[in-house]
C-alpha cells in the first residue's frame, strides 16, 4: 500500500471516494457534509488531496482546503474503504496530509470538527487541542459545508456556537507545548459521551414539547 498525493491520474476515483464517505456517515448515524465528485476532483488536480492505494485498488483519501487568507487549514473528507478498516490506514493517511499541510502552509493553524472518536483520537495523538467553535475560522464559506449536514439545524441552533462536532486545533506557535502535551483516550470519550447526552436531551425535550401540543390543540379546537 502506498499514500501518496493525488494527481490528476487519481480523478477516476472520484465517484468512490464519495460513495464511501455518504456510506460511512450513514453507517455512524450522526453526521458528515456531503460531497460531489467534482468537488474531490478539484481538490486533487489543485494538488491539496492525499490517497492512499493497494496497486489500483482504491483505499482511503483527505483532502485540505484554506480558509480566512490561508491562515487556517482544514484536513477534510477523510475516509478508508470498508475493506481496509482496523488497521491502521486512517492514522496513516492523517499523518500524510498533516506533514503535507505543514509543509505548505507552515504559519496556519489546522483545525478540524468530527463527531468521530477515532478521529478525534488521531487529531489529539498529532497535537490538536479540543477547543470551542469560536477559537476556528469564522469564514462563512467553512461553515457553508455544514449545512449538508443532518446535524446542522443544531449548528443554527446555537447561532454557531457549537454542535455535536467537537472542534479541534492545532497552532503552529504552540510546538513545544504540543510534544509534551499527554494522550489522553479516556478525556475524549468522556467529551464526546457529554456532547452527545447533552442534545439527545435537547431533541427528547424538544418532541415532549411538541407531543403536549398536539393535544392541547385538538382540545381546543374541539370545545369551540
Amino acid at each position: 500500500m502506498e499514500i501518496v498525493i493525488a494527481t490528476s491520474h487519481h480523478i477516476k476515483f472520484a465517484g468512490n471516494i464519495c460513495d464511501t464517505i455518504d456510506k460511512s456517515a450513514e453507517d455512524r448515524g450522526t453526521g458528515i457534509a456531503k460531497r460531489t465528485p467534482e468537488y474531490i476532483k478539484t481538490k486533487i488536480n489543485n494538488g491539496n488531496a492525499i490517497i492512499a492505494l493497494d496497486g489500483d485498488k482504491f483505499v482511503g483519501f483527505c483532502y485540505i482546503e484554506t480558509f480566512s487568507n490561508k491562515s487556517y487549514v482544514v484536513h477534510s473528507g477523510l475516509v478508508v474503504h470498508f475493506d481496509y478498516r482496523k488497521q491502521g490506514v486512517a492514522k496513516k493517511i492523517k499523518a500524510k496530509v498533516f506533514e503535507y499541510s505543514k509543509e505548505k502552509y507552515p504559519k496556519a493553524k489546522v483545525f478540524g470538527i468530527t463527531t468521530g472518536l477515532a478521529v478525534m483520537k488521531i487529531n489529539y495523538g498529532l497535537g490538536y487541542k479540543p477547543v470551542t467553535f469560536s477559537e476556528l475560522t469564522d469564514d462563512p464559506d467553512f461553515w457553508k459545508g455544514c449545512q449538508t449536514c443532518k446535524n446542522y439545524d443544531v449548528l443554527k441552533r446555537t447561532e454557531q456556537k457549537m454542535c455535536l462536532c467537537t472542534g479541534m486545533l492545532y497552532d503552529p506557535k504552540h510546538e513545544d507545548e504540543i510534544k509534551n502535551h499527554p494522550y489522553n483516550k479516556k478525556t475524549l470519550s468522556r467529551l464526546k459521551r457529554i456532547k452527545q447526552s447533552l442534545f439527545l436531551k435537547k431533541n427528547k425535550k424538544k418532541k415532549n414539547n411538541e407531543n403536549t401540543l398536539l393535544p392541547i390543540f385538538f382540545w381546543k379546537k374541539n370545545i369551540k
